[in-house]
């Protein structure tokens, strides 16, 4: 096994030549390729986790290229799948590890497939409800998940480990409370920061630390305000403590 590639992430005491081998023999999901997801993928491909699979079901359209960094105008002309565009752009930076595209729509039926065998899953997601049942497959199975967010230059970002930390349920109540916004306005730096926020937690959870980040973080970079909002888990959350999956399981009680 080659590390010369990783030799400066090696260097950072966080993670050394003990934790790049467990990112090597790590195995994530990522859920939507646009902003969020390009610079996840990115950051993780060269940080070398070993298994990426990369779900999303759209195709590069033009308006995407101001933020979604692993696309080009061709595939744009082409309207090429996200994922299948993302994973081989990442092929051609780092061959040494496994790459997967799923082009599908993440539902009920298939979510629990689509995340099997995953260490992490990370969401890239442009919309509440299928966070909401990323948050439920997770919860069920026990895998742990990063939450982000962008809106115009806001960013949120949290980090969910199932029967340790609270959950989206706990934050934000049950889906359907929480509104669908439509197309959002958006520059570019906000999904870059967020991003970059998530692979750091990413790379904590897959090489072991347990210094995670504890709180719901909102930052609005156009006036530069950065917040920590405490979190707790709620003792009645039907989704973490009581364990009911209304979206993933509809109809059952």
């Amino acid at each position: 096994m080659n590390l010369e590639r990783y030799s400066r992430q090696i260097l950072f005491s966080g993670i050394g030549e003990k934790g790049q081998k467990r990112l090597l023999e790590s195995s994530i999901t990522l859920i939507g390729c646009g902003g969020l997801g390009c610079v996840i993928a990115n950051n993780l491909a060269r940080g070398g986790v070993g298994r990426i699979k990369i779900v999303d079901k759209d195709m590069v359209e033009l308006s995407d290229l101001q933020r979604q960094i692993l696309f080009n105008e061709e595939d744009a002309k082409n309207k090429s799948p996200k994922a299948r565009v993302a994973v081989e752009k990442l092929r051609g930076i780092n061959s040494s590890i496994q790459l997967e595209a799923k082009v599908c729509e993440v539902e009920p039926r298939n979510i629990e497939n689509l995340i099997e065998g995953s260490h992490l899953v990370l969401d890239a997601t442009d919309n509440m409800k299928t966070r909401f049942l990323i948050n439920e497959a997770c919860v069920k199975n026990k895998i742990p998940w990063i939450y982000g967010g962008v809106f115009g230059s806001m960013g949120m970002s949290m980090t969910v480990v199932p029967e340790k930390t609270p959950c989206l349920t706990c934050v934000f109540g049950e889906f359907p409370s929480f509104p669908e916004l439509g197309t959002i306005p958006l520059i570019n730096a906000a999904p870059i920061i967020i991003a970059s926020w998530q692979t750091t937690e990413a790379l904590k959870i897959l090489v072991g630390d347990e210094n995670l980040n504890p709180d719901l973080i909102y930052l609005d970079l156009w006036p530069g305000s950065f917040r920590r909002i405490k979190i707790k888990r709620r003792k009645d959350c039907p989704t973490c403590i009581e364990r009911k999956f209304g979206l993933l399981e509809p109809g059952k009680k």
